[in-house]
């Protein structure tokens, strides 16, 4: 039986969704990567996704790099095909994986990009505290700063995963983790400022519901919605470029590492499975010591 393509792919877009628990951004990285191959398959005349053959594939990297995308978008593409062939495999849509032998391009050594504390500060200026946006603008930051989660994760947030007694927020991860994370004084006064005030104005006269972080019209912000507001931060700042959605959650692993959290509390934070996600933070730290010391060391 000949697996139809877009069958297949509403098939393992509900697998992401209800199995793996993705988030929304990270499952239109899957279906754009996998409806961008559907493309190609038309181009070189490929019936269905059984008749995929291995030197198709190497074709296919072949055009991808002549797009001249980077190793990365490259490495992300060829992952997506594998799960979604692996994916279909399981179902028996598929007799074999054609990406399976595929070795993924080396990934460019690049250092996480984060704010130093003075750069932070410019942008903690930027929000306003009369307005109920600007609350909110700045109990949204300060819980980024303050717990390191990620983006999806702040969406997903409501008051009910508050403890406001022992500052602590329950975060809800990737594959149904769940886990415990404390934030400080400053996200603790933002928080009770915003909800107090700024939330209820946005909430007034519209549809209730538990969401933490609300929009405009007073419904739950979203992943894409909460970058928007961290650009217009950045724009109102002195600061240059954009944040890139991790770029918080980098600058709170890099800051408590700098300042002597081991290696193991910084893993459970963030909520890494592997030590080895968590340890390209320590060369962070080292490269901005050493910065530092030749900065400011009168023999450097």
């Amino acid at each position: 039986m000949k697996a139809n393509v877009n069958v297949s792919l509403k098939l393992f877009i509900e697998y992401l969704q209800i199995e793996k628990n993705y988030s929304q951004y990270t499952i239109e990285h899957y279906r754009h990567d996998i409806k961008d191959f559907f493309m190609f398959m038309t181009e070189q005349m490929i019936g269905g996704l059984d008749d995929v053959q291995y030197f198709d594939v190497r074709l296919y990297l072949t055009k991808l790099y002549e797009k001249k995308l980077s190793r990365k978008s490259v490495a992300r593409k060829i992952s997506s095909l594998r799960s979604f062939y692996k994916f279909l495999l399981r179902e028996k849509l598929v007799k074999e994986n054609p990406f399976a032998l595929v070795s993924m391009p080396k990934q460019e050594k690049r250092l996480p990009d984060f704010f130093y504390e003075e750069e932070l500060a410019e942008l903690f200026k930027a929000c306003e505290d009369h307005t109920p946006l600007g609350q909110r603008n700045r109990a949204l930051l300060e819980i980024l700063y303050a717990t390191g989660i990620r983006v999806s994760e702040c969406s997903q947030i409501k008051l009910s995963d508050l403890d406001m007694y022992l500052s602590t927020v329950l975060v809800h991860g990737k594959g149904h983790k769940e886990r415990y994370v404390p934030f400080g004084s400053f996200a603790h006064e933002a928080l009770e400022a915003y909800i107090n005030n700024g939330r209820k104005k946005l909430l007034d006269g519209k549809e209730t519901h538990d969401y933490l972080f609300v929009n405009f019209r007073g419904g739950p912000l979203t992943d894409r919605g909460i970058r928007v507001i961290l650009n217009s931060l950045i724009e109102k700042s002195s600061l240059n470029g954009k944040i890139h959605p991790h770029k918080l959650r980098h600058t709170f692993a890099t800051h408590l590492l700098s300042n002597g959290a081991d290696m193991r509390t910084v893993q459970e934070l963030l909520g890494h499975a592997f030590l080895s996600s968590t340890q390209v933070y320590t060369h962070v730290t080292n490269e901005f010591l050493r910065k530092t010391y030749m900065s400011h060391h009168p023999r450097a």
